[in-house]
């Protein structure tokens, strides 16, 4: 006979067996969840417009009494899908580690020549990279990278990849620092050592803080081509929003008019 305590046969193939329902439900609600925040986004940016009647820019945060307004819309809640949101803000804060670096640059180079008055290049060139890369930066990578995300544009993906490469040479450089180039790199910090040493410890973080611009970008830069490739974005379709793009422009469309109207009136001459 069998042991009371024996538990039914039924039980223990249900403990045998892998928790498969328990999985796909849990698939499904996170798959749901992301629809409700992808709707509640969307739900957000069309009160939002018709609140304020029109997308109006909020970026950079200025004053009301400011003569000049904000040039950007930026609204990462908003404007990116929710799967990517985290990815953006990084690359945000990424951009706002790039301006605070170059900033600390300056202040470096300028300790830098208050110890050794032969480094006057390097001052000013630290003020000009940080007037030129703060905003270039904004505008080259950032924007084309948000923009990318917000509308799943291939051709902009390929604009934010080529110019972030480019990006992390500039990174690559500074960091290593060569003296006349305007970086508190490893070089220059090593040569204002020899000057001052809390000169040179002040360049030697600054080196440190370019060194891990570096990382990180080369991080980040991989991190968004994985997620590009999820996209379905590709070579072909950056192209085709090229070719669109540049049709739809109405400079472009006038200038390529009145060229064939011009060719077509030449060749009638020829021929009369």
């Amino acid at each position: 006979m069998k042991s009371a305590e024996e538990p039914p046969a039924y039980s223990q193939l249900q403990a045998q067996e892998p928790p498969r329902a328990a999985a796909e439900l849990l698939r499904r609600q996170e798959e749901l969840e992301r629809k409700a925040a992808e709707l509640d986004r969307r739900e957000r940016e069309m009160q939002s417009l018709s609140a304020s009647g029109g997308r109006k820019n909020n970026w950079p945060p200025l004053p009301e009494k400011f003569p000049v307004g904000p040039c950007f819309y930026h609204d990462i809640t908003v404007d990116i899908p929710v799967d990517f949101q985290k990815t953006v803000k990084i690359m945000y804060y990424l951009w706002m580690f790039h301006a605070g670096t170059l900033l600390a640059n300056l202040v470096g180079c300028l300790a830098w020549f208050c110890v050794d008055t032969a480094r006057g290049v390097d001052f000013g060139l630290s003020i000009l990279w940080l007037l030129l890369f703060t905003p270039c930066a904004f505008v080259c990578w950032y924007q084309p990278l948000y923009a990318a995300f917000r509308s799943d544009s291939s051709f902009r993906f390929f604009v934010f990849f080529f110019v972030y490469i480019c990006q992390f040479g500039v990174y690559v450089l500074q960091c290593i620092g060569i003296t006349g180039w305007g970086a508190s790199g490893w070089i220059s910090a090593l040569t204002g050592l020899n000057k001052s040493i809390p000169v040179g410890i002040l360049m030697i973080l600054i080196a440190a803080l370019f060194t891990a611009l570096a990382v990180l970008s080369l991080i980040m830069f991989k991190k968004v081509h994985a997620l590009y490739r999820t996209t379905g974005a590709s070579f072909e379709k950056a192209q085709q929003e090229f070719a669109t793009g540049v049709m739809s422009n109405k400079t472009v469309r006038t200038a390529a008019a009145n060229a064939a109207t011009t060719a077509a009136q030449g060749a009638f001459k020829e021929q009369v």
